[in-house]
């Protein structure tokens, strides 16, 4: 789409690259079998298996399947977390192997973003369901610290001995994308060599599903639940509920390359903003001023972006207010031009970690050249005419890519990747 600028041209700020990718997620128990399942258009929804949901509106959700914590976590200490924190120990375990960091001779320039949309949601509903049947004198003393949002980030910190920067990024929707640019920022400015980013959420349960549910936010298609998440079709009825664990791992170029580590993309910008506006209800003017920073600090033109992971949940009104950001920050005639799709139609909206997973996808659509699907296009929106990369995955050059995240309360946060060149 037009000539590139160089990766270089950095003004003398420090270089930072995707070294190591860990995650525990509907489509599979780590990156690869993730991404295959994704490229081959699979879909992360069933029935819901961890709680009784006969009395719910809503019977499904993309769930983490097979999971056993106690394959990345000792047991008695697993027993005192919650699941946000089980996967994301075990995406961190995995990160940690897959960059060969070796975190206990550096510690104290390792650092760890961990963000989550809610944390330990079921610990909390444990906690007053105990209360409320038998009493404060039989509640776990180990409730407060599973419940409590940043012990995801503490427990990664604890269990992988990270002794830098140690940040837990709570900002609903956008938040792992947060920790992401958060973490670029830390190792920009000197805080942290390495930074261990992603995000976690377990939001399955009987609280998640009936708060969201009575919102009118979850898609009610339980008679077919692999095609109810359908980013842009003109028949979306809200989003399947979804759950994560994903941690990338960020670092300096020059340490990356000291150590002969492998790279996958360099993070090349990052952009935020808010709306001021409605608690829920998308106005695409802060997204767009995201998304322009996150451009501006990549050094990149509108017409040089090659693909756009868009936050794009299922929800009528998100996902056409999302295009119309599109068109307004890359201008109309590089927007028509630019793949753009919606991966939650296969992991559904696993909230606080959505953006990782979908950074995670981004710095994978860079790395092999291929364009991750939007699943279930079946019917086209007039408000939603853009180019969706509907229902296969389609090979491309992949220069420059964005990945979007907005969350409740009004917070945007847009990353920018490219291919590595030294």
């Amino acid at each position: 789409m037009g000539s590139h600028v160089s990766s270089g041209g950095t003004n003398g700020r420090r270089r930072v690259v995707v070294t190591g990718l860990g995650a525990v997620t509907p489509l599979g128990l780590d990156p690869e079998t993730t991404w295959a399942n994704l490229l081959a258009g699979e879909s992360g929804a069933g029935p819901i298996t961890q709680f009784d949901h006969s009395d719910y509106p809503v019977h499904f959700a993309c769930e983490v399947k097979d999971f056993d914590p106690d394959e990345w976590i000792d047991r008695k200490a697993a027993r005192r977390m919650d699941r946000f924190t089980h996967l994301i120990l075990a995406a961190a375990r995995q990160a940690e192997a897959d960059s060969r960091l070796d975190i206990a001779k550096e510690a104290d320039r390792i650092g760890a973003a961990i963000a989550t949309g809610i944390g330990g949601l079921r610990s909390f509903q444990e906690c007053y369901d105990t209360l409320a049947s038998r009493g404060p004198d039989r509640v776990n003393p180990f409730s407060i610290p599973a419940i409590i949002p940043n012990l995801g980030a503490g427990w990664v910190s604890i269990e992988l001995g990270t002794r830098g920067p140690l940040l837990s990024e709570c900002t609903a929707c956008a938040a792992s994308n947060m920790a992401i640019g958060d973490g670029l920022d830390a190792i920009r400015l000197g805080r942290a060599d390495v930074m261990l980013c992603g995000g976690t959420e377990a939001a399955v349960c009987a609280v998640g599903i009936a708060g969201f549910g009575a919102m009118r936010a979850l898609s009610r298609r339980n008679d077919d639940p692999k095609r109810a998440s359908r980013p842009f079709d003109a028949e979306r009825d809200g989003f399947v509920m979804g759950e994560a664990g994903v941690v990338l791992v960020l670092e300096e170029l020059e340490h990356a390359k000291a150590r002969g580590a492998k790279i996958y993309a360099e993070v090349a910008g990052y952009g935020l903003s808010s709306d001021a506006k409605h608690i829920t209800e998308p106005d695409p003017t802060g997204p767009v001023a995201a998304f322009k920073m996150a451009l501006r600090d990549a050094r990149v033109e509108p017409t040089e972006v090659d693909y756009v992971n868009a936050h794009a949940t299922s929800t009528p009104i998100g996902d056409a207010s999302e295009t119309k950001m599109l068109k307004l920050a890359l201008g109309e005639e590089a927007a028509y031009a630019t793949p753009v799709s919606g991966t939650k139609g296969a992991t559904g909206h696993c909230l606080g970690a959505a953006g990782a997973i979908e950074a995670m996808f981004t710095v994978l659509a860079v790395r092999d050249g291929k364009l991750p699907p939007t699943i279930n296009y079946e019917t086209p929106d007039p408000e939603c005419d853009l180019d969706y990369v509907p229902n296969e995955a389609r090979d491309a050059d992949v220069r420059v890519a964005v990945s979007n995240s907005f969350g409740f309360g009004g917070h945007n946060a847009c990353v920018v990747f490219r291919k590595y060149e030294d």
